[in-house]
């Protein structure tokens, strides 16, 4: 979980090849409205994320076991939609300096999220409170130590 640019994709990928889990990306689940307002530069409402978190939480639940998951996962209230899933679900929030946030964005190409929309994600972002099962993990160094240091906090033991 986190806001746009820090690293969700990457870091989720290297998590399911090392768990051996399928990986659901949250970003192809969202319907083609979602994709068009943040193309334009529109923040997404609640109404508009509503539809795509329960694709999420649906997509869980069909790959029948556990699985690693990229979704934002902004607020509270989304993840408890996640959190319907069947299961133990488990969040990872990736935490990145807004300046490196924005210096990302900027230099990101192909993605329909726009640099523009990081102040509102940032403004939406409600991090972990204590009685949620998950684990901030700071984005320092390249994703292959990143991927390491979330399994290290979820009490994973090292690779080999």
């Amino acid at each position: 979980m986190g806001v746009s640019g820090t690293g969700k994709s990457t870091t989720a990928l290297l998590l399911a090849e090392r768990l051996g889990r399928p990986l659901i990306e949250g970003d192809d689940l969202h319907p083609a409205a979602n994709v068009e307002a943040m193309r334009a530069g529109r923040a997404l409402t609640d109404d508009d994320r509503g539809p795509w978190l329960r694709a999420v939480r649906d997509a869980m639940t069909a790959a029948g076991g556990p699985t690693v998951v990229t979704c934002s996962s902004l607020r509270r209230s989304y993840r408890d939609v996640l959190r319907t899933a069947p299961g133990n679900v488990r969040f990872v929030h990736l935490v990145v300096p807004p300046d490196e946030l924005a210096r990302r964005l900027a230099e990101r190409t192909g993605h329909f999220m726009p640099a523009t929309l990081l102040a509102s994600q940032l403004a939406t972002l409600e991090p972990l409170a204590a009685d949620e099962d998950g684990v901030d993990v700071p984005v320092t160094g390249p994703p292959e130590s990143v991927a390491e240091d979330a399994l290290h906090r979820l009490g994973h033991p090292p690779s080999s």
